[in-house]
């Protein structure tokens, strides 16, 4: 189903965000705006703001944010199209769908669908066709329930080479996207045929629960077979982003502000059915920093459980400093030799795997108990290597009292002077870039997240003060207010911005302005569709030191508009005559090297020329100060 733009925006726009988060979120109006705990992830102090002004929400403590469908979508657990229809519903305003929408639904709907489709066929061969007991069977001598295969949407492709050509075929599904999601293949003559044949399926999920990608497993083994096959990426699914099982496991991680991290599917399986709830899996693939931030929106806390091959100890030697990058608690659990949590569930039950995970150990222990089975503490260099490879961890943490803490653990641990780990964590702590100031740390964020420039491009670009005075700009964008947006658009066009993600934002909204579009930040939003610059948007609009707070101090008691006017123009004048002083700066640097006279007068006569120019834009913006 296809809902035209402005039909989704006059929907938007009819609803009061803080009336809707109201019925989910306890709220409590705090100065301009709301305050509640968050749904999204378990805290005691709030941390969830809605913005009635701006009809947008974002939480302090788990980043999540957006307009009033995001909340709907993330809370209810339902797709775009859903949270428009349930909004449209509660205003009364009537959607009326296109009648040629299947031609205009969207390229990542008709993949969804594809994969929701070869998802029942897959189940169905398992669950209903005869043909599929010696799958069922399987799955039976691993002790997994019929109930089980249902809720993980668990199936079988058949042996032959062209069951799933064929269904797909009777059901018109474009060939050319199965073979771009990694359903079927094509053969050297040109021959379509199944991908999966002969695998166990094991759907995988997005975390609001639609079909990205599969994993087929064999299960009657031949040589040279591979044992897993995985769909390929797409732009429904990229591997290092998603996590096996969090779309069952996302509530039970809430609640029990926890969650238990295992290596395979099966594993999740069998600990999900056996009533542990709050695990998911990373499944063949070693845990990144974009699966640690998407579980950071549920819980702070994490436990490792992966096996105790020398491979699974490598594997939560990376995890545990990914998480600690991401402020994670982390603990690591160990099962007794030959047991993996697959077979420990079936073989002990609940209770004795509680105990197993009440009894997890930090990363120090754990890290200090894998250095001792290699023997590193036999030999006094090879004991000072592995002291200095606990420390290292620890400069990744933020929080300065356990790191102090996790210090004094090592120094009793093995009787050294704290002051002497305290030497080797400063090391390890400048190493990783911990002695940056602020200003850089979140210049660096906005360049590693967004910008598709190298690293020290933007250093060499902006200074910090321009840096900063371009976000209160964007800032400033986000008001709500069309005269700023204009104002701003004569004198600072996009292409003046150094920084080249704000120079996007403001092209995306002095052009929804010249359109005469709304331009509240709730509906500019929707027009920006990468998803991290719209975080990065949501995080400005709800800085905790805002413009107008820090302007209201040094204009007490002055309207809002007025208030506004002085801020714009200040700012603006700000930040162009940092441009031109920087100019002027590198001029004069320059004329420490001219080596000619002709080339130090030409330098010194275009300072002259930028000091007028300051001049100029001073009286220039003092004339226009009724013009806002």
């Amino acid at each position: 189903m296809r809902i035209p733009e402005n039909k989704i925006e006059e929907i938007r726009a009819a609803a009061n965000i803080v009336d809707v988060i109201s019925e989910y979120v306890q709220l409590r109006k705090r100065g301009k705006n709301f305050l509640g705990l968050c749904p999204f992830h378990n805290e005691k102090t709030p941390s969830f703001t809605v913005s009635e002004d701006k009809q947008i929400f974002h939480c302090f403590g788990c980043h999540a944010g957006g307009n009033v469908y995001k909340f709907l979508m993330d809370y209810e657990k339902i797709s775009f199209i859903e949270a428009v229809q349930e909004i449209a519903e509660r205003t009364g305003i009537t959607i009326e769908a296109d009648e040629d929408s299947s031609e205009k639904q969207s390229e990542q709907e008709i993949l969804y669908d594809i994969n929701t489709t070869a998802a029942k066929y897959f189940s169905d061969n398992l669950l209903i066709k005869k043909d599929g007991e010696s799958a069922q069977n399987y799955f039976h001598n691993r002790k997994i329930k019929i109930q089980t295969m249902r809720t993980f949407g668990l199936g079988y492709a058949f042996p032959t080479r062209d069951a799933l050509v064929n269904f797909l075929k009777e059901r018109k599904i474009d060939f050319n996207k199965a073979l771009s999601l990694g359903l079927i293949g094509s053969g050297s003559d040109g021959r379509l045929y199944d991908k999966f044949a002969g695998r166990i399926i094991f759907p995988i999920f997005s975390p609001n629960g639609r079909v990205v990608a599969f994993a087929g497993r064999v299960f009657n083994e031949k040589e040279g077979t591979a044992k897993y096959l995985n769909s390929p990426e797409s732009s429904i699914y990229t591997k290092g982003r998603i996590l096996y099982g969090l779309s069952h496991a996302k509530d039970e991680i809430r609640r029990s502000d926890r969650v238990i991290l295992v290596e395979g599917y099966m594993d999740l399986i069998s600990l999900y059915q056996g009533g542990i709830k709050n695990v998911v899996a990373v499944s063949g693939t070693a845990l990144t920093d974009e699966q640690s931030t998407l579980l950071s929106r549920y819980t702070k806390n994490v436990v490792l459980l992966f096996d105790a091959d020398t491979a699974g100890i490598k594997a939560s030697m990376r995890s545990i400093e990914i998480l600690l990058r991401r402020d994670m608690e982390i603990k690591i659990a160990s099962l007794p030799k030959g047991e993996d949590p697959d077979s420990f569930i079936n073989n002990f039950g609940k209770d004795k795997f509680e105990e197993i995970i009440k009894r997890s150990v930090n990363f120090i222990e754990y890290q200090s108990a894998y250095y001792e089975s290699l023997g590193m503490f036999d030999d006094v260099s090879k004991t000072a290597e592995a002291i200095r490879d606990l420390v290292k961890p620890i400069a990744l943490i933020k929080d300065e009292l356990k790191r102090n803490l996790l210090i004094k653990s090592i120094s009793k641990k093995f009787n050294l002077r704290e002051k002497l780990l305290e030497a080797e964590l400063e090391k390890a702590i400048q190493q990783e870039g911990k002695q940056i100031t602020a200003d850089e740390r979140s210049r660096l964020r906005v360049q590693t997240n967004i910008e598709a420039t190298t690293p020290s491009q933007i250093s060499k670009k902006a200074s910090p003060a321009v840096y900063n005075l371009e976000r209160e700009i964007i800032k400033l964008l986000f008001e709500g207010d069309k005269g700023v947006i204009e104002f701003i658009a004569a004198h600072i066009p996009p292409e003046e911005f150094l920084i080249s993600v704000h120079s996007k934002i403001a092209e995306i909204v002095y052009e929804a302005c010249t359109k005469g579009d709304d331009v509240i930040a709730a509906s500019l939003l929707e027009k920006i569709n990468n998803d991290k610059i719209k975080s990065y948007v949501i995080e400005l609009t709800f800085e905790k030191h805002q413009t107008s707070k820090k302007w209201e101090e040094i204009y007490p008691g002055a309207a809002y508009e007025v208030i506004l006017s002085k801020v714009v123009r200040d700012t603006i004048k700000k930040f162009k005559t940092s441009l031109i002083e920087a100019r002027i700066a590198e001029n004069h640097r320059k004329l420490s090297s001219a080596e000619t006279e002709n080339e130090r007068l030409e330098l010194m006569r275009e300072n002259v020329e930028l000091e007028r120019s300051k001049q100029k834009l001073k009286d220039e913006l003092k004339i226009e100060e009724e013009s806002l």
